[in-house]
């Protein structure tokens, strides 16, 4: 069997590939769908399940929930609203907490080029307690110790990602690490419309073919779930998304012939022809829309209001108040 492409980062995509090519099932790979009270936004859960399933979507086995909805990449203040909540239900769905759980958020990626900048600027809109857990003002049952951190990127820093969080679990022993990355994915419309969670915990760059260490349980000793959002796609698969509606207006108004003949070639031969040619003009190019910065702060607000509100529902409250 072969494996899904390596150019993404979401589960869900994974799924969708070897489901088409394995006549709608996969063994090890369990997949569901809920439609929510949010127009077009739509919740999937992929449960891998065995070492085959993972094999072949080339993820760790545990659970992803995906969360796709085209309002997160528009200013709508209400829908945001109602996408953070959903996210919030989940992400208590995917990991049960403890009241006296402590948890630290770690903001990956450079705050210095925007696509990757998700982590950092949610990092640092997250309410942390930690400091004044046993603040006579804040009693104990009333708030959760939540640490925040942005360890930067290895190019930046000299450091492994991995060596900067373990040293920090070492002396602050949290019960739980929520890691917080930008994506890479391989449908273009998923782009800042995504949201995935994960159970599994993280392997920074492993979308765009610069993996680091892996941030779980393994490595840190804690329970990692990983948030995440595509915010890039690689231009090989622009082209052929574009090459898939010139080849069905081809069959249809032009020559039947080769437009069937194109058309018999897999969704991945095309790709890895696309990307042969490709590679030595745009060396392995990643590209994203020219507004993401407005939409990295956009997702970055839903983001947090979802932590802020699992984490301390009393003080995310009172702060929305």
């Amino acid at each position: 069997m072969k494996n899904f492409s390596p150019y993404t980062d979401l589960a869900l995509e994974a799924a969708e590939q070897l489901t088409r090519a394995n006549d709608g099932k996969t063994d090890g790979i369990e997949v569901t769908r809920e439609d929510c009270e949010l127009p077009d936004t739509i919740v999937t859960w992929v449960h891998i399940t065995n070492e085959n399933g993972a094999k072949a979507a080339g993820k760790p086995i545990g659970n992803y929930i995906t969360i796709e909805s085209p309002y997160m990449k528009i200013n709508d203040p209400d829908a945001h609203k109602r996408i953070a909540e959903l996210l919030r239900k989940y992400l208590l769905k995917l990991h049960k907490l403890d009241d006296n759980a402590s948890v630290l958020v770690a903001g990956l990626g450079n705050r210095r080029v925007t696509p990757d900048a998700l982590g950092p600027r949610t990092a640092g809109k997250i309410l942390v307690t930690r400091h004044i857990r046993d603040n006579a003002v804040f009693p104990d049952e009333n708030v959760r110790s939540v640490a925040s951190v942005s360890p930067g990127v290895m190019g930046v820093t000299g450091i492994e990602t991995l060596e900067i969080l373990r040293g920090i679990v070492d002396r602050t022993r949290p019960d739980l690490i929520i890691a917080i990355d930008a994506l890479a994915a391989r449908r273009a419309g998923r782009i800042n419309a995504t949201i995935q969670m994960a159970d599994t915990g993280v392997e920074p760059g492993a979308g765009v073919g610069n993996r680091r260490n892996g941030l779980n349980q393994q490595t840190l000793g804690v329970p990692v779930v990983a948030i995440g959002v595509p915010t890039v796609v690689d231009a090989a698969t622009l082209v052929n998304d574009t090459l898939d509606i010139m080849l069905d207006d081809i069959e249809k108004h032009f020559d039947k012939t080769l437009g069937k003949t194109l058309c018999s070639l897999s969704s991945d031969e095309k790709y890895e022809l696309i990307r042969h040619i490709l590679e030595p003009y745009t060396e392995n190019m990643f590209v994203t829309p020219k507004e993401v910065d407005e939409v990295i702060n956009g997702l970055s607000n839903i983001i947090s209001r979802a932590l802020n509100s699992a984490l301390n529902p009393l003080l995310g409250e009172f702060l929305e108040n």
